[in-house]
């Protein structure tokens, strides 16, 4: 009993003791790293079954982030957290209750994201060129932002705070999309603008900060360059260009310069230069623009003294249309005058003086004796000097032999001046010394020593006194002249008179006397002509001779007269005078005859009184003749009533009278014959049918109107009465007759009023009448008859209708359709009407539920029917349907409603693929177990959604990329590890990341794994997300070592899985089922062992140790898998026990545990025999193993003779490191297995590559107690309840 009893001392050591050290129930706790310095962190809590007072503590390389109050275990803020730059951290936390060591602990620390990052701009600074004539609607550019927070707060969203320059203006000029692609709105000119700077905003989605939710957001600025193009002209500058040159100036002389600039001042293209105008004496410089002198300047030859040249510019190249680029403006040159001309003299006066012919002789006159300063008359003298202002001064004056004589006036002219001689002398002006004097008058340019001076002969001619009578050839002029001559007839050519005196004294004038005569003749006072005066009337009849006196008188007053003797003759100037009158009256049907008579005034039996009659050309010459000779007219036929027009019957023949003078005259005369009226015509309508229209139920009863006309002339005879013919609805009609003019009657057709008209009830819509008219004059009744037809019409009464009532459209988003797009069709059954259509009612549907206004200003309905997109931003996403209330309105509507029932337009939205997947919060963890993690097996899943809807909106996941991040902060890039499989749930998708290909079992860290989504259709959009999957790497595999055989174990393997997960609550991975290899474990009765890991949904997993702890605390699951055969928990070495003995040793632990103290004492005292000092170590070592934890003490091998581990962990006698494999720990001290370093041999064998070698021995029975023992020691024992921390994890414990 000696050894079996020695099973339960360490169990009576620790109940001796009499308390336990504290245990600690955390593995991890989660921190905001929004917590300021000083704020509540985390709480230590360790659980102290003795209830001792508690001291915590922390240490580790983290520890610098908090504080812990010793006492209540309060951890707070010590220094400021930051996710993104550390997102797990370790401390080392220990408990201490004062009377045991202190119990240590690695506690994780989780820094949960706040949105303490705004987003960061990528690829600064933002800048880029642009054409100015880039289209709407074009990519300018992408911006692209990230945010290191999580979630929404990493999500980036863009706008335009402003644009520089004119932010009011130019704002929309530009737009951005969701991915930060910058887009242009409008048209650029660079003219306006050539660059633009726009401040961006990127704001994430929110998230929480400090205790509220807060937005982040950062700015930038992205600079526009407008890129110039030649698409605008040329500009001069410095307009209006004026200049100034002197005449006469050489060939090649520069005047000014012109210089153009292209407004495309980015391009700035060569500018070239041509004068447009030709002869112009200037050309200019085709690159400089330099205008010189290029022909002979003579200012006076030039229209005007300012030259007006047109200058072209142009530009090199051709424009963006394909044009020559060109501006024009106006240079004027003025050229300056150099004295270069000599004055001149010309016969004019001014004004009207044209100087192109100069004059160097001129004649004038004057009275001899005439007074000083009297001016010769008949000279027109005006000297001209081209040149302008001093340089056209000269001087005047006179020289030859008679310039004593006279003077010159002006003596100085400038410019342009009328030039007098003026008599000086006038003793010296005598025409009997000389009839002529010649002067020279000379005109001398001072200016101009060169070209001075002009001479000009005067000669003067002196007018002599009168003393000389005229006198007549004849005494006596016998002269004819024809009666009626005109004005101005020559009766005689010259009767002229002879004075000796010369000049003005020997010219005669001549008059007619006495003043009587005047009136009928006068005579020319030069010539003596005499002729008949004006308003003459010579009349042969009336007076046929005069008598009258010439008189000549001369220019000094002398004077003498002739007699003339003056004759009419006759010509033939009396028409015919017709005598007596001609009307006669006759009935139609009968003939008229008659004479026209008359006389003539001229000279009797000459040809101009002879007559003759004729019948001149009219409406009736034909019907009558007429002798030549006597007069005497005839009708050819009989004479017909209706032919005349006249209302009174009366037609009109004109007679004409004539002489046969030369030429001859006439007289006319109408002959009016009145023809009487009979009754001799049939009534005509004026038309061969009539054709009428009324609406039905009009109160206004008049239907048309019928007309019709009877030739004859009289109103007896030409009466017309109209009736209707009975038949065919006539006696729905009434007509009654009004007369319009002379024969003209009309019947007007109206409906019987007590007949009403029903368009919808009539069988036919038209009635055909037949109207006569009718002449009852005489006993013989004239009528005639004509086809009436009446169209009964259709009043606008009844309403519209849309047909059909519901229609539909489909119309794409996001602008992708422009301008019409469906024309509302509309129907009404009245013949005449206009339809509108009218917009009643928006709705806007997003899956058959209202979605607000968003809608409303889509689209346009036109009064015509016609659709119009009214907007760019149709949204599908939004609103998918819709739908308009409409109703038509007939404009034309008389009576009833104009309106139409309600209808309805159904506008389908089309989608189109604009939106970007999104991937949906993940909030599990994903681990691997590389070594049992076989090919097609899920390790993780995403989930995305994608709002567009068909292929747009399906989703096709792929692995973008793989790294592996060890333990040692180096990363690798892995290929083909993962695959993912796309599957399809209600409203997204779920991609299945899977194992592709062998995991590595040796690596140790973390996959990050980045999964792309894409859409399906074009143009396809694609999102990442990332995920990270923990490993759990092979030093975290647990090898169970188990009393029954393979078969077994395999079959009761879920009963086993389900015993393992109870205790430890974790997720049971099983590696492999086998038989044992090692010597020491078939002696120990072992049959099978397996090979498992044990993993928590965060990611950590236990080890041997932990694993045995969290066994050792179930007592279910403990007698659960004791009864499954499990033996040993890693690879130590045990003893085949059974659950029969177990219970047995338990019973009797518990019932005698006073007596086995006693009884162990004893044996103490017995056992001290063989080696009492190293039986005092052994105690020694023993009692500080009962006091640690299994966590505060350090993994090492076991105590010679012992269960526990020693404060070092190594044996004490060899102070070696031992296996760290262990089992439960109670087989030790027991007769089947001797420890290789135990007491009783005293003899230890050193450890060779942890498989120490075991000295033969004789096996000890096994003691039936030592089941009892065990499972007594298991219920007496708390053990600390702990888990693993895997240091590789910083994901969240679920």
């Amino acid at each position: 009993m000696a050894l079996p009893s020695l099973l339960l001392l360490p169990f009576l050591l620790a109940a001796a003791s009499g308390n336990t050290p504290p245990i600690f129930n955390m593995t991890i706790v989660y921190v905001s790293e929004d917590r300021l310095i000083g704020d509540f962190a985390f709480r230590l809590t360790a659980t102290d079954l003795d209830g001792d007072t508690l001291s915590y503590s922390i240490s580790g390389a983290d520890a610098f982030y908090f504080n812990v109050d010793q006492s209540t275990g309060v951890a707070t803020v010590r220094n400021l957290l930051d996710r993104e730059s550390q997102a797990r951290l370790t401390l080392t936390v220990t408990v201490s209750d004062g009377i045991n060591d202190a119990t240590a602990k690695k506690l994780t620390v989780i820094v949960e994201d706040s949105n303490d990052n705004a987003p960061v701009f990528k690829g600064l600074p933002y800048e880029t060129s642009v054409p100015e004539n880039m289209p709407a609607g074009s990519i300018i550019y992408t911006i692209s932002a990230t945010d290191a927070d999580t979630g929404n707060a990493a999500k980036v969203s863009y706008s335009i705070l402003e644009v520089i320059p004119d932010n009011a203006k130019n704002f929309w000029l530009f737009y951005i999309l969701p991915n930060g692609s910058v887009v242009l709105n409008g048209s650029l000119d660079y003219a306006t603008n050539t660059f633009y700077q726009l401040k961006i905003l990127a704001q994430d989605g929110g998230g929480p900060l400090y205790g509220a939710t807060v937005v982040q957001n950062s700015t930038t600025y992205f600079s526009i360059t407008v890129v110039d193009l030649p698409n605008l002209d040329p500009r001069f500058l410095n307009e209006p260009y004026s200049g100034s040159v002197s005449e006469n100036s050489p060939l090649g002389v520069s005047v000014l310069t012109v210089t153009a600039t292209d407004r495309d001042t980015g391009v700035n293209d060569e500018i070239f230069y041509s004068i447009t105008n030709a002869s112009v004496p200037f050309a200019i410089n085709m690159t400089t623009g330099i205008i010189t002198v290029s022909g002979w300047l003579d200012r006076e030859q030039l229209p005007s003294e300012e030259v007006l040249l047109e200058v072209q510019a142009r530009e090199k190249n051709l424009d963006i249309h394909g044009m020559v680029a060109k501006a024009s403006t106006v240079v004027t040159i003025l050229v300056v005058d150099v004295n270069d001309n000599k004055p001149e003299f010309y016969q004019c006066s001014l004004p009207s003086c044209d100087f192109t012919k100069s004059q160097s002789n001129f004649k004038g006159s004057i009275i001899e004796h005439s007074s000083s300063k009297v001016p010769v008359s008949n000279l027109s003298i005006v000297a001209h000097d081209p040149d302008k202002g001093i340089n056209s001064t000269f001087e005047l004056y006179l020289q030859g032999g008679s310039a004593s004589a006279f003077s010159v006036s002006p003596t100085t002219i400038v410019g342009t001046g009328e030039v007098q001689i003026l008599v000086q002398n006038p003793s010296e002006v005598d025409y009997e010394i000389s009839h002529v004097m010649v002067v020279q008058l000379v005109a001398n340019d001072t200016g101009n020593p060169v070209n001075c001076c002009s001479v000009a002969t005067v000669t003067i001619n002196l007018i002599d006194t009168n003393d000389h009578f005229p006198e007549f050839p004849q005494s006596v002029y016998v002269l004819s002249v024809m009666e009626n001559s005109p004005e101005g007839t020559i009766i005689a050519p010259n009767i002229t008179a002879y004075d000796p005196d010369s000049g003005a004294y020997g010219q005669i004038t001549y008059q007619l006397l006495p003043d009587t005569i005047l009136g009928t003749f006068t005579v020319n006072a030069m010539s003596g002509a005499v002729l008949v005066s004006k308003g003459a009337s010579l009349d042969r009849e009336t007076r046929s001779i005069y008598y009258a006196n010439i008189q000549a008188k001369d220019g000094g007053g002398m004077m003498n007269t002739a007699l003339l003797e003056i004759s009419v003759l006759d010509e033939n100037d009396n028409a015919p005078i017709i005598t007596g009158s001609y009307f006669i009256s006759v009935e139609e049907g009968q003939n008229v005859s008659t004479q026209v008579k008359a006389i003539d005034n001229d000279e009797p039996n000459t040809p101009n009184s002879e007559l003759g009659f004729r019948i001149l050309p009219g409406l009736f010459s034909n019907n009558f003749t007429i002798n030549e000779t006597t007069g005497q007219m005839h009708s050819k036929e009989p004479l017909d009533r209706e032919a005349l027009d006249d209302g009174d019957g009366q037609l009109v023949v004109t007679v004409e009278v004539y002489d046969h003078g030369v030429p001859p005259l006439s007289t006319q005369v109408n002959v009016t014959i009145t023809v009487a009226d009979i009754n001799d015509n049939t009534p005509v309508f004026l038309e061969q049918s009539y054709e009428f229209s009324i609406f039905e139920s009009s109160s206004n009863s008049f239907v048309g109107t019928v007309a019709a006309t009877d030739a004859d002339k009289t109103e007896i005879n030409f009466r017309i009465s109209f009736r209707l013919q009975s038949g065919n609805g006539s006696s729905n009609f009434l007509i009654r007759s009004h007369q319009l003019g002379t024969g003209n009657y009309s019947g007007q057709l109206s409906l019987d009023p007590d007949t009403t008209m029903d368009y919808d009830t009539l069988q036919q819509k038209s009635f055909y009448l037949l109207v006569v008219a009718e002449n009852t004059a005489t006993d013989i009744v004239r009528n005639a008859s004509v086809p009436v037809v009446v169209h009964v019409l259709d009043v606008n009464d009844e309403s519209p209708s849309i047909v059909p009532t519901s229609q539909t459209v489909t119309v794409s988003e996001n602008g992708t359709q422009q301008g019409l797009v469906y024309t509302v069709s509309a129907s009404d059954p009245d013949t005449n009407h206009s339809l509108v259509i009218e917009e009643l009612q928006v709705t806007c549907l997003k899956n058959s539920t209202s979605a607000g206004d968003v809608c409303w200003d889509w689209f346009a309905l036109l009064p015509n029917g016609s659709l119009l997109v009214n907007s760019s931003e149709i949204d599908f996403e939004l609103c998918d349907t819709v739908k308009l209330m409409l109703r038509a309105e007939d404009l034309y509507t008389e009576k009833g409603d104009r309106y139409s029932k309600n209808g309805t337009l159904t506008i389908n939205i089309k989608d189109i693929n604009d939106n970007t997947p999104v991937f949906l919060p993940i909030s599990e963890t994903f681990v691997v177990v590389p070594e049992v993690s076989t090919v097609d097996l899920q390790v993780a899943t995403v989930r995305a959604t994608d709002v567009d809807s068909g292929l747009g909106g399906a989703i096709t996941f792929s692995i973008f990329e793989v790294v592996f991040m060890e333990e040692n902060g180096n990363n690798r890039t892995l290929e083909n590890l993962f695959k993912v499989v796309t599957t399809g749930e209600q409203n997204n998708y779920v991609g299945s990341i899977q194992v592709a290909s062998n995991l590595d079992v040796s690596l140790k860290g973390k996959y990050q794994v980045t999964v792309n989504a894409q859409d399906r259709t074009a143009p396809q959009n694609t999102a990442q997300t990332v995920l990270t999957i923990f490993t759990v790497d092979q030093s975290y595999r647990i090898r169970l070592q188990f009393s029954k055989p393979v078969e077994e174990v395999q079959s009761k393997l879920e009963e086993i899985k389900t015993s393992l997960t109870l205790a430890t609550k974790a997720t049971v991975y099983v590696v492999g089922i086998s038989s044992p290899e090692d010597s020491r474990a078939a002696r120990a009765q072992v049959k099978s062992v397996m090979d498992a890991y044990f993993v928590y949904s965060n990611g950590t997993a236990l080890d041997v140790n932990e694993l045995s702890q969290l066994i050792q605390s179930n007592t279910q699951a403990l007698v659960q898998l004791v009864e499954l055969g499990l033996a040993v928990i890693g690879s130590g070495e045990v003893t085949e026990t059974n659950k029969e003995t177990q219970m047995i040793g338990i019973i009797a632990g518990l019932a005698a545990f006073l007596v086995l103290f006693i009884l162990i004492m004893t044996l103490v005292l017995i056992l001290t025999t063989r080696s009492y000092k190293r039986k005092l170590n052994a105690m020694k070592a023993l009692k500080v193993a009962t006091t640690l934890s299994p966590t505060v003490a350090q993994q090492g091998a076991g105590i010679p003779g012992t269960n526990k581990y020693n404060a070092e962990g190594a044996n004490p006698m060899l102070n070696l490191p031992m296996d760290l494999s262990h089992d439960l720990g109670f087989h030790e001290d027991t007769s089947s297995l001797a420890s290789t370093n135990s007491l009783d041999e005293n003899k230890v064998d050193s450890p060779k590559d942890n498989n120490p070698k075991a000295k033969p021995h004789k096996s000890h029975p096994t003691d039936p107690t030592e089941d009892k023992v065990l499972v007594a020691a298991l219920d007496a024992k708390e053990p600390s309840k702990m888990a693993f921390i895997n240091s590789t994890f910083s994901t969240t414990d679920l």
